[in-house]
């Protein structure tokens, strides 16, 4: 089990300093803005609660994110999103099983490890597109790390993930996850 109120703590710091003004901005999730990357965010927060909460209907993610999803309260109501979704994983429960997510063959356990991932690397990716920290403990950035290394390459969708960039062998933990998915740190 891995513990992803850190994560989600980090997203919740650096959505707080994103201005209304950044939404429209482009990220190096080069197929979303700031604002997408957000609606994105929000859309598997959601899920990813309720998908570790056994709720009996997952709610719908619909994958062309869009900032016109995102009301005036977003900040808030993403906020909070997130800060469930720590909660939901934080019981170990959550971590067992499969088959809670039709048409998946994934473990929860997986779920859980994605949905970290998830939160690392488009929280760095709102943080790099508005010139803001995002720093997290050296365990969270590791579980990520271990996960990245085994599943991008073997992903089931393998285009939701960039090419993997070459950088330096003793690049730090999060600019080698940034490389394995396809950023450039």
């Amino acid at each position: 089990m891995i513990d992803l109120k850190p994560a989600c703590q980090g997203m919740i710091e650096v959505l707080a300093g994103v201005s209304d003004d950044h939404l429209g901005s482009p990220s190096p999730c080069t197929e979303f803005t700031v604002g997408d990357v957000i609606d994105h965010i929000d859309q598997v927060s959601r899920g990813a609660t309720a998908l570790a909460r056994r709720d009996r209907q997952l709610p719908s993610i619909d994958t062309g994110q869009d900032a016109a999803h995102l009301a005036s309260d977003w900040r808030e109501r993403v906020t909070e999103h997130v800060r469930a979704l720590g909660k939901a994983w934080d019981d170990p429960a959550a971590w067992q099983d499969r088959d809670n997510v039709p048409g998946s063959d994934l473990s929860n356990e997986t779920w859980g490890k994605i949905t970290l991932t998830e939160l690392v690397v488009h929280g760095w990716d709102i943080a790099k597109a508005t010139d803001q920290p995002f720093d997290l403990p050296e365990r969270t950035l590791q579980a990520c790390l271990d996960h990245v290394a085994e599943f991008v390459p073997n992903a089931p969708i393998p285009e939701l993930w960039g090419l993997p960039v070459d950088i330096a062998l003793d690049a730090s933990l999060v600019d080698r996850i940034l490389a394995i998915t396809g950023r450039t740190p």
